[in-house]
């Protein structure tokens, strides 16, 4: 290969302008003749040398051919029996075990394979060698590192030049034309490596006739194509993985049926609800429950209804409970449901989060139906998008809804104990972090990502991020609480691996957790008794017997304030005390 290198440049544009004029002539310098020096002069043969300053330079070119990776099972089975044993047949296993127990080789060898297995136990009883001997010190240096987060890696499918590419940030997208939302994410419960995610569009009368129904599966080690497509008879709007059984997958369907999925099985579903008897409105919640076969389950949807199933017999609901917190039990009086709720730690109970902004929290081992609904919470202007409870105190929980997000304690109906300022664009998903108390994660609708640290401040997110510029639909955290993925409007899942200080619990966080929980549980409790008392007094008032309501409940505004400033700063000492 020839390599030649030409430049053109004007002589204008390089050196010291050359300036010309008309001068007439003049001697500058006048050396005469010297007849003396002619005696030393030595003629020599004209010499010509040159010099080259720069470096040299060459090109070279290469062409690499790309990997493609591919999966494969391989399926183990049971083997090291003789030919004449059929491993299926208990009978014929078990006789010839006890006959190879009766040998004495195999009790010789047991016998010395025992005295190294003693040896090897009384040497990890005696030594921990996994030992971490400057715990501290890392503890030190993790509290000075500010809160940060990063993406993992990225693979974005260009389906218009039909090939894959690697780009500078990490989405997932929907390998589709048509660009749908990623609805519901849920991850792989016994490797963090496989991430399930839900496609549908949520738009009122969106839905294009081409516009592709499935969902997929996607390993993270070898994300240029999805592992597994789902192809559902609708659109799904949630997807879950069963914590029993990492091969199912339970799905709650646009057009209102559940399905569930085999992957040993392929990509249909196993088994469909039938329409008639499946919920009317989009399944915006499915949940599996803690059972004995891993095989029950139960969903939500804005049709106002809960439904209990058993995924071996999906021809009909084995329970149903109309959401009317009238408690007559009226589906027209019903409230949708766009969250559910459900702590495997409190089998009996669950909690709705409705369209209409308030939080229907139940038991399903009520006598009654009307007497299912025990409670609820009201402290939103629209839809709760979302409603998690504390995996560490379970009696508080956390909704995502409008414009804020709001901590609650089951023991204070009437309002919330915590909450967030009110953002700018609207919050779409919350969820509390696995390892930390003090930590919670929110979505928002301008595609920013915000992990909150109360313990650190109150007022503001501890770390914002701008993970897209289109509205995060869908949030879900790995059970390390390491790795969280946010999915978009436009079907993008980006994964962030956020700092060893917002996934590592902190000393002695749980304990004031706990107090400031219980704080702010008791200032609400005061606030709320001392409403009651106001409109009791008003009451009193209207009904002509203000008399005698004002010398027993008298209290002005300001004796209230000082009353509850003065409560407050002796909890804040004897937790000082208590410290000390």
């Amino acid at each position: 290969m020839e390599i030649v290198y030409v430049y053109t440049r004007k002589r204008s544009e390089f050196g010291r302008p050359c300036s010309f004029s008309d001068l007439p002539a003049k001697v500058t310098v006048d050396i005469p003749p010297e007849p003396s020096l002619a005696s030393g002069f030595v003629l020599r043969n004209p010499v010509n040398s040159s010099v080259q300053h720069t470096s040299d330079m060459s090109e070279h070119e290469v062409n690499t051919e790309r990997a493609e990776v591919e999966s494969r099972g391989v399926n183990h089975v049971e083997g090291g029996w003789p030919k004449d044993i059929n491993p299926q047949e208990l009978e014929q296993t078990i006789r010839y075990r006890k006959k190879v127990e009766k040998d004495e080789n195999y009790i010789n060898t047991i016998v010395h394979l025992g005295t190294l297995m003693e040896h090897c136990i009384r040497q990890n009883n005696a030594i921990d060698i996994y030992e971490d001997y400057f715990g501290e010190e890392e503890m030190l240096e993790m509290e000075d590192e500010p809160p940060s987060a990063k993406t993992i890696s990225i693979i974005r499918e260009l389906l218009a030049n039909s090939h894959l590419s690697l780009t500078s940030c990490y989405p997932k997208r929907d390998p589709n034309v048509t660009k749908r939302t990623a609805t519901h994410l849920s991850w792989h419960p016994d490797t963090y490596k496989k991430l399930a995610v839900a496609y549908s569009s949520l738009e009122f009368q969106q839905n294009a006739s081409d516009m592709s129904l499935d969902s997929y599966v996607w390993d993270l080690e070898n994300s240029n194509k999805p592992e597994l497509v789902l192809k559902p008879s609708s659109p799904l709007v949630c997807l879950e993985y069963n914590p029993k059984d990492s091969h199912v997958l339970l799905g709650g369907c646009y057009n209102g049926q559940m399905a569930y999925w085999d992957t040993r099985k392929g990509v249909l579903p196993v088994e469909v609800s039938t329409v008639e008897v499946s919920h009317r409105d989009p399944v915006y919640g499915a949940i599996w429950l803690q059972s004995k076969m891993g095989t029950e389950c139960f969903s939500a949807s804005t049709d106002g209804q809960v439904l209990w199933w058993d995924v071996r017999k999906l021809s009909e609901p084995t329970e149903t409970l109309v959401l009317d917190i009238t408690r007559k039990g009226l589906l027209e009086n019903a409230l949708g449901a766009v969250t559910l709720e459900f702590e495997p730690t409190m089998p009996t109970k669950f909690m709705v989060g409705t369209e209409q902004g308030v939080v229907i929290a139940c038991n399903r081992k009520a006598k009654t139906p009307p007497e299912k609904i025990t409670s609820t919470y009201s402290g939103h202007h629209g839809p709760v998008y979302a409603l998690a409870r504390n995996p560490f105190y379970p009696k508080i929980f956390l909704t995502v809804g409008d414009w804020t997000a709001r901590i609650w304690s089951e023991e204070t109906k009437e309002s919330s104990i915590m909450w967030t300022k009110y953002h700018l664009s609207y919050l779409t998903d919350g969820c509390w972090s696995t390892v930390r108390p003090a930590v919670f994660f929110t979505t928002r609708s301008d595609g920013t990502l915000d992990i909150w640290d109360f313990l650190f401040k109150q007022k503001d997110p501890s770390l914002s991020l701008k993970v897209c510029d289109e509205p995060l639909s869908s949030l879900r955290l790995q059970d390390n609480g390491c790795v969280v993925g946010c999915g978009s409007k436009l079907g993008t899942v980006t994964l962030l691996e956020i700092s060893s200080r917002l996934c590592t619990l902190q000393r002695n966080e749980k304990t004031l957790v706990n107090a400031m929980f219980e704080r702010e549980t008791k200032r609400e409790k005061i606030l709320e008794a001392r409403h009651r008392e106001m409109r009791l007094k008003e009451r009193a008032k209207s009904d002509g017997q203000g008399t005698e309501a004002e010398e027993s409940l008298e209290e002005s505004p300001q004796e209230l304030l000082e009353r509850v400033r003065r409560e407050f700063f002796q909890v804040i000492e004897a937790e000082r005390a208590r410290a000390k």
